[in-house]
């Protein structure tokens, strides 16, 4: 079947199976490899993707579910200049290690800064929940999250 989206921008046709895995599609057809598969269960948020500005985890989704959608990867975030202001935080708190977790967990606090632009620290934590990290353990990720929310909340009152 071919299958109409948007991905990181740019408006894709593809021709594809419909029950195509989405993780399976960004990762061996278009090369889009922050994605990460590491459960395959939904359990891990190392796949997780933006869809139409919503987190959604790659491993659970359909190519067909695609269509006609908005989907962003964190290859789509950053810009020729550099990284996504998040990305700046998360290296700049050491909230980085193995980085297999990072895109998740990166997409992960785009969609909760987008819809709470000074989320506590709980609801930090609640938001990442679903992404497991063996590395950090959290702390700096939220201390990442934390002050990239404080240093956007104090340029707006400039």
């Amino acid at each position: 079947m071919k299958i109409r989206f948007c991905i990181n921008g740019k408006d894709l046709e593809i021709e594809t199976r419909f029950d195509r895995r989405v993780i399976d599609l960004l990762r061996e057809d278009l090369g889009l490899t922050g994605p990460k598969e590491s459960c395959g269960s939904g359990e891990c948020g190392s796949c997780v993707v933006i869809v139409d500005g919503e987190t959604r985890l790659s491993c659970l989704m359909l190519a067909a579910q695609l269509e006609g959608r908005r989907v962003t990867t964190i290859e789509g975030i950053s810009s020729p200049e550099g990284l996504h202001p998040i990305q700046e935080a998360f290296v700049e708190h050491g909230a980085v290690q193995c980085g297999f977790c990072t895109p998740g967990m990166v997409l992960t606090s785009i969609d909760l800064l987008s819809r709470n632009s000074d989320p506590t620290r709980k609801e930090i934590r609640d938001a990442i929940s679903g992404n497991l990290c063996r590395c950090t353990g959290y702390q700096k990720i939220v201390d990442a999250v934390e002050d990239f929310s404080r240093k956007n909340r104090e340029d707006a009152q400039t």
